[in-house]
């Protein structure tokens, strides 16, 4: 199979949509010999911050000598972006041979499996093909029914930060959403964002009644040292560390990922070395400085709520302009109630999804709320736009959806390179 055969076969069932339950991949593995006992994970769910946090995670147990597997979704321009060892993106040729396997296998079986669940098995098949010896292993949907959910007992499970999102699907109260995401407790331990006192009582009553050892992050053993564009220097329960990744919230992020860490038994300076080395596309990222062009894949009111502090915070007194683009089925108004204070100008796109807001409904919204506004025919016309209207001294921040993010960082840097 060719590599282009092997996204044929993908997108070939991506008419099933999203539909929880763990009976169709766990056939699909069970025809596969099971690749997902080879490997010893570390599960993370959570709403937002769990692809920053499995990153920061997957480059500590590489520098602990780990041969490292880590898979998170969605992508940003290619499927393989998904499946990453030591930090190395899959090949296409690994692809074409893992849905080769996979394809093979699935014949006969009464019920396909949906495009989650074949890339999770493929990814799977991949890890272990390759000998991984961990995998960091992101949720996509929830946790109980989602697809990752599949795996045995981890080595550690992670929770990240909890807000509303996926609501027709996982509750539309963030404890109903905890308790689906706690769905990964199985006993051993557990590492968790420290959250409000209904969501951690949620969370702590799951993690007794599955043996699991829950321990929340100490935010208030967080000490910011420095903070500006080239990374921040923080000390967590007295000891010193960097992240290169920007915003307050990623200090927390960091913060749960030492409390796995220590829980995984990962040496001290392994874990300070992998956090100085983590990356994280897309998700505050300065990827140009002429103007400064921030990249966010910011897509739910909580998650532009940290975009919006990050803005005030490193880009004060600049002109700011907003490339928008956002999905019609999120809470869009509620993104731009909290983005539009840091916007003098704003940009609006149609991201690459059928369930893309039109751009000249979100400019028209924009512009009641009495800031100025155009659209662009794409993404990338609209980051030269955006960073027309921002000159050479203000900045451009892209945020609404990740399905656009990664067209405009490959704009911003192909124009770079």
């Amino acid at each position: 199979m060719t590599y282009a055969e092997a996204l044929k076969y993908l997108e070939g069932v991506s008419w099933l949509g999203i539909r929880p339950g763990l009976d169709r991949i766990a056939e699909l593995l069970a025809r596969l010999g099971h690749p997902e006992r080879a490997c010893r994970f570390v599960h993370v769910a959570g709403t937002n911050g769990k692809g920053s946090t499995s990153a920061m995670l997957a480059a500590m147990l590489s520098s602990a000598g780990f041969r490292t597997g880590l898979y998170t979704s969605p992508h940003l321009l290619r499927v393989t972006e998904r499946m990453r060892i030591n930090g190395a993106e899959m090949p296409p040729e690994g692809l074409a041979a893992a849905v080769d396997a996979l394809s093979a296998a699935a014949q006969g079986m009464a019920e396909p499996c949906t495009e989650f669940e074949l890339i999770t098995a493929a990814a799977f098949w991949w890890f272990a093909h390759e000998r991984c010896d961990y995998v960091v292993l992101e949720v996509g949907m929830g946790g109980r029914l989602d697809a990752t959910n599949v795996i045995g007992r981890p080595d550690c499970a992670v929770i990240t930060n909890i807000g509303l999102d996926h609501t027709a699907v996982l509750g539309d109260t963030v404890e109903q959403i905890a308790a689906e995401k706690a769905g990964i407790f199985k006993g051993g331990p557990a590492a968790a964002y420290a959250q409000p006192p209904s969501v951690e009582a949620v969370l702590s009553r799951i993690a007794r009644s599955t043996g699991t050892e829950l321990h929340f992050a100490d935010f208030s053993a967080l000490e910011p040292l420095s903070d500006g564009l080239e990374g921040q220097d923080f000390l967590y329960r007295g000891r010193k560390y960097h992240i290169g990744l920007l915003g307050e919230h990623q200090l927390k992020n960091a913060a749960v990922a030492l409390e796995a860490a220590r829980l995984l038994g990962i040496p001290e300076p392994a874990a300070a070395e992998g956090l100085a080395r983590a990356v994280w596309p897309a998700r505050f990222e300065l990827v140009s400085r002429s103007p400064c062009f921030v990249v966010d894949g910011g897509h739910n009111p909580q998650c532009v709520s940290t975009t919006a502090a990050a803005l005030r915070k490193y880009f004060p007194g600049r002109r700011r302009v907003l490339l928008l683009g956002v999905l019609a089925d999120k809470a869009w108004r509620e993104m731009l109630d909290i983005l539009l204070p840091c916007a003098d100008e704003a940009v609006c796109v149609r991201p690459e999804s059928e369930r893309a807001l039109e751009p000249e409904e979100l400019c028209a919204e924009i512009r009641r709320r009495g800031i100025p506004a155009c659209t662009a025919p794409d993404p990338g016309s609209g980051a030269d736009a955006a960073a027309a209207l921002a000159g050479p001294d203000g900045m451009v921040c892209s945020v609404g959806s990740l399905y656009m993010s990664g067209a405009v960082r490959a704009h911003i840097l192909g124009k770079e390179a």
